[in-house]
């Protein structure tokens, strides 16, 4: 009795996602995208948050899901107070020496759309993304600063980013959206092309 009850679930699954594989995966009427976005980003060792922009371009690979290659630019300055070694730190030796941190990080962004299961207006996308990637660093340091020049020792070049977003088609060409993610948030442009 079970192993007919299991036969018939299973047939029953087979031949919905033989039906389901079968029909033509519907393209957005939007198309691919070019997303322009402005933000800021919270960066555990830097303590603040900084200015971000972003530029991806959205690729449909199967109905209600994207990839899209990315790109992302921060910049901060910080500062740093460093004196001789073998010195007390009230002597004169020491002073506060600034750095600009400049990081570039370079992925792909994966995005699942959930307008049909939730079954909203067509002026309306809802989705849930992932990012994974590398970070370039470039750190600059003031001329006359001699000492340990090291100071992102234990950060990881690897990117990895969760997303939640929504945007508004404000017509077949164009649409804002508002991406929130656990490293950086941002509001933009989409282009449709």
């Amino acid at each position: 009795m079970k192993t007919n009850i299991f036969l018939s679930i299973f047939l029953s699954l087979v031949i919905s996602i033989n039906t389901n594989a079968q029909e033509k995966p519907t393209r957005e009427k939007y198309g691919n995208t070019l997303n322009l976005g402005v933000g800021l980003g919270y960066y555990g060792y830097v303590g603040h948050f900084t200015p971000y922009g972003t530029l991806n371009y959205e690729i449909d690979i199967v109905k209600n899901f994207t990839l899209a290659p990315f790109l992302g630019i921060y910049s901060f300055q910080n500062h740093y107070y460093w004196g001789k070694p073998d010195k007390p730190n009230f002597d004169p030796s020491y002073h506060q020496y600034s750095y600009r941190t400049t990081a570039i990080p370079i992925g792909v962004k994966g995005t699942y759309y959930f307008d049909q299961l939730l079954k909203l207006p067509s002026k309306w996308d809802v989705y849930a993304a992932g990012s994974v990637g590398f970070v370039y660093k470039s750190v600059v340091w003031d001329n006359d600063y001699y000492g340990d020049r090291n100071i992102y020792r234990n950060t990881s070049p690897l990117y990895l980013d969760a997303h939640i977003g929504a945007e508004y088609h404000l017509n077949e060409k164009a649409g804002l959206f508002l991406d929130l993610s656990t490293g950086v948030s941002t509001f933009g442009l989409a282009l449709h092309l």
